[in-house]
């Protein structure tokens, strides 16, 4: 008997030959998404293969007890851990059968990316030829065979599996493979897009073999999940939800001219669900309502195509909450057999995955997903294999994209043509949703990747009519040189609170949210002035937002002082806003939390429009933050051109002009370092330029690939400064959360930890690199179980104000991260 895994609770054994036929199945299912159906059977069946050999099956009984100590057959298996290769033997064996086939190199391209998919399932996508133009591709496929067992493997294997692999490993095989990748991809004369498209077709059928390996391996070592994910496979039944979101529509009373609106703009996109799939535009003015809207157009759009799914990309996790707990309200109730509704905002999983933690790793397995652009981002194109498993849920989705225009510069061309390839070739619908949408299709270097929007798609109608009808503030320019002095915007802050009641400012750094806070706060009740910033944990903004919310509604004084996170679609209305100078488009996200409900009147009952300043400090430390940095400065050059209106559609549009002209040779993800000089992500993905090693004897054929996928795994982050997430102990409920979460972890529970690490979302806090070494140096951040890189917070660092410190609460003063 050849064993794949022993599972720890009981010592039960799946049988190799079992786990690859169940894996092959599980790939072959997502594969089908684009027609790879053939191919996804093969690489699950093959991922494994090299586990036939004697080498592997002595290393694995003797890890799992199955030869004792004592045996002559055992071996020393902690030593030999990652070291025993059994992903090559596959890899090479469907390289060999199929690269013969086809008299243009059609079956070596074929066989290439599947032989890459296969021995790429533990490391994440290799590289085909590296930066230093080592052939690793044909390294691998020529790895000796003393190493890698394949004769050995082939002698021995399971007679069943052998006979799947005749009738997979086929011309049919390459014919039909191929015949998808026309679709993407011109092969007479290949562009920069037609390569990268290649590219990202061989992730995508990787993200396929990844989360089927996963699922079966959590599946065997937790047969409950595999009981749920039976019950809860088929199609959804989209109309219980819509259902319901139209009864709750029906229910609310238009109380003025702007609920008048946002009922106009709900109906249209309503009536264009119906249209073919595609990538559209939802071009809502602030406060127009687009959440419902949205939700209205993703719900009746994906009953209407038989979509699986509904993913939301945020930019913020603190409006994750938010939006989810108003989709919840509307179409969870507690008869309901499964949740609708999946939160995934974290980065908590380790990014070295330990057994556990495969495991517990989110795969989006539900109709409606809540992440934040980070995680998508991340899930495109992160290295390893902990992100991509959940690549291939974006097909037959609806995706919902809330500020678009929050994108990060240098991912646009790399993210425009992952979208062109979503919805051209995987049944996605894509809606990009913002109040200041930016021009993705209007490119400086379009050949290199743009949008493809079709004439037509905008969802909500006439924009300039909804942006004129729907102005409820006037925005006030008060930049002067200098700048403004902490006591000056003090000052300013302290007048607007005394003379309307609510005041809300909004800055671009921690540093100066805090000291605001702390000069406001000796003149204003402590329960009158509220301090918001991503120091603070999910549940601690949730508290907060809801007492500001509250006061806000029953007219309570309140004072806000609050990093950029509160001015995306975080559902506050002020009196008054005072907005620290950024890009056009920031600005007008703050002035949407203003005078947002047009309810706003003067002391005789006469509706009046709300005041947003703009005001710039006279320092401030954003010379490292160079898209802040550049929008502050294409504001101010629009702001000077004195546009009647300077948030009016045509003053965004000049905005962006600027900005992306500004930027446009930022936007292929430029990268750094002597070994990437004049190099890019988006070269590393797509044709290699500059790369001097190629592939011998291909005259007249079509090409192979050559992308740098593991380099370029290492040299992407979302975010310019990667982060580490720590659970932090707020309130009782998050001291109970470590405690059990550490208690659960001594003693693997992998159901309860899973269930733990989705609640401790709410109570993490995603760090800067220089904040972390602070707090190792503090002894207080503690991993919660050896070596499964999930830490928490010592309680002591967690101020009630502030959140997050790098010093103890009892010392702490004003201190700025």
């Amino acid at each position: 008997m050849f064993i794949a895994h022993k599972r720890k609770k009981d010592g039960e054994i799946q049988e190799l030959s079992a786990h690859l036929s169940e894996v092959s199945n599980l790939a072959a299912t997502f594969a089908k998404k684009i027609d790879a159906e053939s191919a996804g059977r093969l690489i699950g069946l093959l991922h494994d293969f090299g586990k036939y050999s004697q080498e592997f099956q002595l290393y694995i009984k003797s890890a799992t007890g199955e030869i004792n100590p004592d045996e002559d057959d055992y071996v020393d298996a902690k030593g030999m851990k990652g070291k025993v290769d059994h992903s090559t033997a596959g890899a090479q064996l469907v390289w060999q059968r199929l690269k013969r086939f086809g008299n243009s190199g059609q079956g070596e391209l074929c066989g290439q990316i599947l032989a890459l998919c296969i021995a790429s399932h533990h490391s994440g996508l290799i590289d085909c030829i590296g930066v230093d133009d080592k052939p690793v591709f044909s390294n691998r496929m020529s790895k000796p065979d003393e190493k890698v067992h394949l004769d050995e493997c082939q002698r021995t294997a399971d007679k069943e599996i052998l006979e799947k692999l005749d009738q997979l490993a086929s011309v049919d095989q390459v014919k039909k493979l191929f015949n998808q990748l026309r679709r993407f991809v011109d092969f007479t004369n290949p562009s920069t897009i037609d390569f990268f498209n290649l590219g990202f077709f061989t992730r995508f059928l990787f993200s396929c073999l990844i989360d089927a390996d996963r699922l079966n391996s959590a599946e065997f070592e937790d047969p409950i999940r595999l009981k749920e994910r039976l019950e809860r496979s088929g199609s959804i039944n989209w109309k219980v939800a819509i259902d319901r979101l139209e009864n709750h529509l029906s229910r609310l009373s238009v109380r003025n001219y702007v609920d008048e609106l946002r009922r106009e703009i709900s109906n249209n996109c309503k009536n264009n669900a119906y249209k073919s799939q595609g990538l559209y535009t939802l071009t809502v003015p602030t406060g127009g309502g687009k959440t419902y809207a949205s939700l209205r157009y993703a719900l009746h759009h994906a009953r209407h195509h038989g979509l699986e799914r509904i993913i939301y990309i945020i930019p913020y996790t603190s409006i994750i909450e938010q939006n989810a707990k108003v989709i919840r309200e509307i179409v969870e109730h507690k008869s309901d057999t499964r949740p609708w509704v999946l939160e995934h905002h974290s980065n908590l999983e380790p990014e070295q995955q330990t057994w556990q933690s495969k495991l517990v790793s989110e795969n989006w397995d539900a109709p409606i997903v809540l992440t934040t652009m980070v995680q998508l981002l991340e899930t495109l194109f992160s290295g390893g294999t902990k992100g991509v498993r959940r690549l291939h849920q974006l097909a037959n989705s609806v995706l919902v994209f809330d500020e678009i225009q929050t994108l990060p510069i240098n991912c646009v061309h790399i993210f425009c043509n992952v979208m062109n390839f979503l919805v051209q070739g995987c049944n996605t619908t894509a809606v990009l949703c913002t109040a200041t949408q930016p021009l993705l299709n209007e490119l400086k270097c379009p050949e290199k990747g743009q949008l493809i929007v079709s004439e037509g798609n905008e969802l909500a109608g006439d924009f300039n009519r909804h942006f004129v009808d729907l102005r409820r503030v006037d925005i006030y320019n008060q930049i002067k040189p200098g700048g403004w002095s902490a006591p000056e915007i003090s000052a300013l802050a302290l007048e607007q609170f005394q003379k309307h009641g609510s005041c809300l400012v909004i800055v671009n750094t921690k540093a100066w949210a805090q000291e605001l806070y702390l000069r406001c706060a000796e003149c204003v009740n402590d329960s009158e002035i509220f301090h918001l910033s991503t120091n603070q944990c999910p549940r601690h903004r949730k508290i907060l937002l809801y007492l500001i919310k509250k006061r806000l509604k029953h007219r309570k004084p309140v004072l806000c002082l609050s990093t950029q996170l509160i001015e995306a679609g975080v559902d506050v209305d002020f009196s008054s806003v005072i907005r620290f100078l950024a890009g056009l488009d920031s600005i007008a996200q703050a002035a949407g939390r203003c005078n947002r409900n047009g309810t706003l009147k003067d002391e005789h009952g006469n509706l009046i429009k709300g005041q947003v300043f703009v005001i710039n400090p006279d320092r401030e430390s954003t010379g490292m933050l160079k898209d802040i940095d550049v929008g502050k400065d294409k504001a101010e050059r629009v702001l000077s051109e004195e546009y009647e209106d300077m948030l009016s559609p045509a003053a965004i549009k000049q905005y962006f002009r600027y900005y992306f002209f500004d930027r446009a040779d930022d936007m292929s993800y430029l990268l750094v370092g002597k070994q990437h000089r004049n190099d890019s992500l988006l070269n590393l993905l797509s044709s290699r330029i500059g790369c001097n090693e190629n592939f011998s004897n291909r005259e007249n054929k079509v090409t192979l690939l050559r992308q740098a996928f593991m380099e370029a795994g290492r040299q992407f982050k979302a975010i310019d400064a990667p982060t580490q997430a720590v659970i932090v102990q707020y309130g009782k409920k998050g001291r109970n959360l470590v405690n059990e979460l550490c208690s659960v972890a001594k003693e693997f529970n992998a159901r309860r930890y899973y269930q733990l690490l989705r609640q401790a979302q709410k109570y993490s806090v995603n760090v800067f690199p220089n904040i972390w070494d602070k707090l190792i140096k503090e002894n207080a951040v503690h991993e919660i179980q050896a070596e499964h890189g999930i830490y928490y917070l010592d309680e002591e660092y967690y101020n009630e104000s502030f959140g997050l410190g790098t010093e103890r609460v009892g010392r702490m003063t004003a201190q700025i991260l």
